[in-house]
């Protein structure tokens, strides 16, 4: 299944070209998932997630393309956390299929290659192969860095784990394709803008992304959400962490169907603010057509 297929529409359409930046240097899985989203596009590599965030509210981007979890290593260390103070609006979601390739210079072979190098996820993702072709794993910052060092350095007994993409800018050669050990292996992206998408609301499936903190007085959480359960609203993603180093301080991040001026979601919002010290609403977006297939999956 192709999760990059019939991309929504977001707060700038992918026919109005503009900038969109990402984490990572050119040929990240990130470059890829913008390059997907929206053809036509600039992308902007950063250096770090503040980074990208940065440039859109600088201006310098029109968008930004934030990983927040994927399938097999679960939530993104440090968006969550960037999220809620970034001054950015959730404006859409992405998401990209990871396919791993083994790159390596021209003249490698399969029966050369000694070493694999690339990010520690992704190495954890290629254990079959790393087994099976008896492989050093090299961890590197990122994939597409792996691979502009293997492309770099030459040789025929480093090879780097990385994307298609990668092979391509880097002028690598792609010994294996789909090597993953899981075929699902899939990353969800947020899609960041300096202005929300607001009502009136086209028709349609809608994702709405909300943080907020919970009272401290006893079952405020259980309180919190019964809203949505009473109300018929699916929450999809909630997760908790705590903020500014406090253990008794607990922030949660939602995603939930529907959007905020629909009544039953609008009624659960205003349970939940009755039982938190804090409700924000990050985004009202589309929500993607692989979202809408693995529910039809299921």
């Amino acid at each position: 299944m192709d999760s990059t297929a019939a991309a929504p529409r977001h707060a700038a359409s992918p026919e109005a070209a503009g900038v969109i930046a990402f984490q990572g240097v050119p040929g990240a899985y990130s470059d890829l998932s913008c390059r997907h989203a929206y053809p036509g596009w600039t992308t902007l590599p950063c250096p770090s997630f503040e980074a990208a965030m940065q440039a859109v509210r600088e201006g310098t981007a029109t968008l930004g393309m934030l990983p927040c979890e994927n399938s097999l290593a679960g939530r993104v260390p440090d968006i969550h956390r960037l999220l809620p103070d970034s001054g950015l609006h959730v404006v859409g979601e992405h998401f990209e299929r990871v396919e791993h390739c083994l790159l390596a210079p021209k003249g490698a072979t399969l029966g050369s290659i000694r070493r694999a190098h690339s990010h520690p996820v992704a190495l954890g993702q290629v254990l079959k192969l790393l087994k099976e072709m008896d492989l050093q794993a090299v961890i590197e910052a990122d994939t597409a860095g792996a691979a502009k060092l293997i492309a770099e350095r030459g040789g025929v007994e480093d090879a780097a784990i990385a994307s298609a993409l990668a092979a391509e800018i880097y002028g690598l050669e792609i010994l294996r394709r789909n090597v993953e050990d899981e075929a699902h292996n899939t990353t969800r992206f947020y899609v960041m803008s300096r202005t929300p998408l607001s009502p009136p609301f086209a028709e349609g499936h809608w994702v709405t992304t909300f943080v907020f903190r919970v009272r401290n007085i006893p079952a405020a959480l259980y309180k919190a959400l019964g809203g949505f359960a009473t109300n018929g609203v699916n929450m999809t993603k909630l997760e908790s962490y705590m903020v500014g180093g406090q253990f008794t301080a607990t922030q949660f991040l939602a995603d939930v169907d529907g959007r905020p001026d629909e009544p039953g979601l609008a009624r659960a919002l205003e349970e939940l603010g009755f039982f938190s010290s804090e409700l924000r609403v990050l985004g009202t977006y589309q929500a993607h057509p692989y979202r809408l297939m693995q529910r039809e999956g299921n």
